[in-house]
């Protein structure tokens, strides 16, 4: 089991950019694919970014290509989304999230036991 920790929102300006973390707990954080889901006031939970448990495979949702970058440090128990070139429509709840799923690249939030609070970004001028 692993508990997890967003920190980093905050209101940025459109075109701004943003670092979000999340840290885990435990000392298995590496076997764990992690991934970022948002959720917009309204709307569903939607998939953002998931990166492999060995940092080096990563899958993005189309709206986020080309701006957001998903990393981990598993030395650190932390993962990371670098978030640039922000929108308006950026704005949700930034929720990490923790699984074992041996499917790649598991995109569905359904496939992901662990949550961890989430954190408001807020995408304004």
């Amino acid at each position: 089991q692993v508990r997890l920790v967003e920190s980093g929102g905050g209101l940025v300006q459109p075109g701004g950019s943003l670092r979000l973390s999340c840290a885990g707990s435990g000392r298995t954080f590496d076997r764990y694919v992690m991934a970022w889901f948002r959720q917009a006031p309204g709307k569903e939970r939607e998939f953002v970014a998931v990166i492999h448990w060995n940092g080096a495979i990563t899958d993005y949702a189309d709206s986020a290509n080309g701006r957001f970058t998903v990393s981990r440090d598993n030395a650190k128990n932390t993962m990371y989304l670098q978030m640039n070139s922000l929108k308006p429509d950026d704005t949700a709840a930034y929720y990490c999230a923790a699984t074992v799923a041996r499917e790649w690249p598991p995109r569905s939030r359904y496939e992901y036991p662990y949550w961890g609070q989430g954190t408001q970004v807020t995408v304004s001028s």
